[in-house]
């Protein structure tokens, strides 16, 4: 059983609403069930925007040590420029 430790905290009001709402309202049985899952929540947001920024990193220093010639700009930008010509007009009508 992992060790509990006791910590006090200040919400805003509104904060503190939301959380004796739900409590009140039968979703959880205490505050400190609340403040758990939300920092559950919190945990897991954390730790995929880690394995994002992990794949960006390896995808840069992948591009960066990619030694080949590339793609030529322009015709990539004539494609986005028509796109975007194709998609003022639509908007237009």
């Amino acid at each position: 059983m992992p060790t509990i430790e006791k910590l006090s905290i200040a919400l805003p009001s509104e904060m503190a609403s939301l959380v004796r709402r739900a409590v009140d309202g039968g979703e959880y049985s205490s505050n400190s069930e609340v403040i758990r899952d939300a920092l559950r929540d919190w945990t897991h947001k954390r730790n995929l925007r880690e394995q994002s920024l992990s794949h960006l990193r390896k995808a840069w220093q992948e591009a960066v040590a990619d030694d080949s010639e590339g793609l030529d700009p322009e015709p990539v930008l004539d494609r986005l420029e028509s796109k975007l010509d194709r998609l003022t007009e639509a908007k237009a009508r």
